[in-house]
């Protein structure tokens, strides 16, 4: 026997098994318990600790969110609660004070907006941005990037961009045909209605060929007529591969279109998880039902009746 060896008759303590770890468990888009801030399976955008005042007020106070890829977000919450002030900071139209996010694993902090929007995401506005003086086509091959002729030397050389300019306005064609437009592609922008106006900006945000798509209030103003084609253009952009998060307050549209809900409320996300569920949240429904809404301002104070009798109806509906 070698002197090392130990006998197997030895009173020698035997080692203690190491302890496995519990696996983490793993739920659709999330991982672990739907709670705020929890972990995505596969984020695309990353909100870290930002945080935006004005004089006293803190308009968002974000500890941290993840986005989840491939999927279609709601960020919801009652008027004031800070959900277009984030949008904003994220999309570079506006700073904050601290704070950090990465898109796609790229830190966008300080970015402007037009390079945000170059890097693939891309944000539509509660009151649209069409350049009333432009054609509607203009106003498509605005959204293009890239484009050769943009250039002042190239530009007096229209071979170098003839024939980009050609597919983009193909591009265009299709996709003002996709949204009903292209009969109005020589119309001026500012002759189109509240509705039309959404559909437009939408079909622009597609010329750049996003991977996130980031909605301000899509159906707010739009003629009930054209508020299930706005719908089925949403759920199109995911089976096109894209990443959507839009601002919503219509909740029967929330419950029905998105696979996950973010709520905001004074600042601060309070709650997260699957339509269904949130709307049973007691966060939410304080949010919503409870007496700090009331305390918010700068808002219009009859959509916000219209917002909590709406969620009303859903935790009738709900129950």
């Amino acid at each position: 026997m070698s002197a090392n060896a130990v006998p197997l008759d030895s009173a020698a303590p035997l080692e203690p098994p190491v302890p496995t770890k519990k696996p983490i468990k793993t739920t659709g888009l999330h991982i672990g318990e739907a709670e705020p801030g929890c972990a995505k399976v596969d984020p695309i955008l990353v909100v870290d600790n930002v945080r935006r005042t004005f004089g006293g007020l803190t308009a968002v106070d974000v500890a941290h969110v993840e986005v989840p890829r491939g999927a279609i977000t709601a960020l919801i919450g009652p008027n004031g609660a800070g959900k277009t002030t984030l949008f904003n900071l994220l999309t570079g139209f506006d700073k904050p004070d601290d704070g950090k996010w990465t898109f796609d694993g790229r830190p966008l902090a300080g970015v402007p907006a037009y390079r945000v929007a170059r890097m693939g995401q891309i944000r539509t506005f509660q009151l649209t941005k069409a350049l009333g003086l432009l054609t509607v086509m203009d106003n498509m091959l605005l959204g293009a990037k890239g484009q050769t002729g943009e250039n002042m030397f190239r530009a007096l050389m229209p071979f170098l961009w003839r024939n980009q300019e050609e597919e983009n306005r193909a591009k265009a064609i299709d996709l003002l045909t996709r949204f009903k437009l292209d009969t109005k592609k020589d119309d001026y922008a500012a002759s189109l209605s509240g509705g039309q106006r959404k559909l437009l900006e939408m079909a622009r945000a597609l010329m750049s060929d996003p991977t996130l798509v980031m909605l301000d209030e899509p159906m707010a103003g739009v003629n009930p007529a054209l508020t299930q084609s706005l719908l089925d253009h949403i759920l199109n952009l995911k089976s096109q591969g894209m990443t959507v998060l839009f601002v919503e307050h219509d909740m029967h549209m929330v419950r029905h279109i998105a696979d996950w809900v973010i709520v905001m409320a004074e600042g601060k996300v309070v709650a997260e998880g699957d339509p269904h569920e949130v709307m049973k949240n007691p966060a939410v429904i304080d949010a919503y039902l409870g007496q700090h809404h009331d305390e918010d301002i700068g808002e219009d104070p009859d959509a916000e009746v219209e917002h909590v009798s709406a969620m009303k109806e859903l935790l009738d509906d709900e129950r």
